[in-house]
């Protein structure tokens, strides 16, 4: 089976070591690893700003970066979903300590110091990673001395209880192929955010989750947390009734009610492919 470019480093020219006797290329490199240090990296499918946005890297994410270019663009791999793609050597910097706490809200802020009303210095998505060196009360500290709300930061090792809760708390996110923030959210990288902040590992892409997550469910019996496979999208379900889903019908992350929602796909010539729980 012909291995999936989305998710494995190769190209005619270039490709990652382990891939060798795999794929076809002219060079294989080892690839050097570095980590993401702007609040939000996009993922290009080619190296150019206006290229396809396939997906992001958020704060903290490691990258293996097999080639860098003398226009500033790398080709790597993302650590955390395994996504290949172009990303601008800006937003990469070296591999820092390990991070600790990872944010569990839509967005929060980094102060120069313990006090909300000092101009923020960098503002983080949800999902961002970060090494928390020190707490106090109401901040916490990290390595590069910027002070975030504790409320705001939960420890890798704490999970959220409900995924739901979390897509829930993106609501009115703006949509955007290939995003994943409360700037912009495409319907699998909602999935996708939304279940790493419970602790469960997700592919990206909308194909790879449905045939990787959970287990076939009827559709006549949704639960909060099932999700509901169509023709390139998915949606989570809140409850029997209603589903909360990025998508490009409203432009946003929308509450809709799941027959309404099934009305509007079937008039588009789709139905549902699967309800996978997990």
């Amino acid at each position: 089976m012909a291995l999936d470019p989305r998710i494995n480093a190769f190209r005619p020219d270039l490709a990652a070591k382990h891939l060798q006797g795999q794929v076809e290329a002219l060079h294989f490199v080892d690839g050097e690893r570095r980590q993401v240090i702007e609040p939000i990296a996009d993922l290009r499918r080619e190296p150019a700003h206006e290229a396809a946005l396939d997906t992001q890297a958020l704060f903290g994410e490691q990258v293996t970066v097999y080639e860098t270019s003398d226009e500033g663009w790398c080709w790597g791999q993302l650590e955390t979903d395994g996504y290949v793609g172009y990303l601008s050597a800006n937003a990469l910097g070296p591999i820092g300590p390990p991070p600790t706490h990872r944010v569990c809200v839509p967005r929060t802020f980094g102060f120069p110091g313990p006090d909300i009303k000092l101009p923020p210095m960098i503002a983080l998505p949800m999902g961002a990673m970060l090494q928390i060196v020190k707490q106090t009360e109401r901040f916490a500290l990290d390595g590069y001395g910027w002070h975030f709300p504790l409320t705001h930061l939960m420890p890798l090792a704490q999970q959220q209880p409900d995924f739901v809760a979390a897509a829930e708390s993106l609501l009115g996110a703006p949509y955007l192929w290939g995003g994943k923030s409360s700037l912009g959210i495409d319907c699998s990288g909602l999935v996708q955010i939304s279940l790493q902040a419970a602790g469960q590992p997700c592919q990206r892409d909308t194909y790879m989750q449905e045939h990787a997550l959970g287990a076939v469910s009827p559709l006549n019996g949704l639960k909060r947390g099932d999700l509901v496979f169509w023709k390139g999208h998915v949606a989570i379900a809140r409850d029997a009734a209603t589903l909360i889903h990025a998508n490009a019908h409203a432009m946003m992350v929308a509450i809709e009610p799941v027959a309404e929602a099934l009305a509007r796909i079937k008039a588009s010539g789709s139905d549902v492919s699967s309800v996978r729980r997990i």
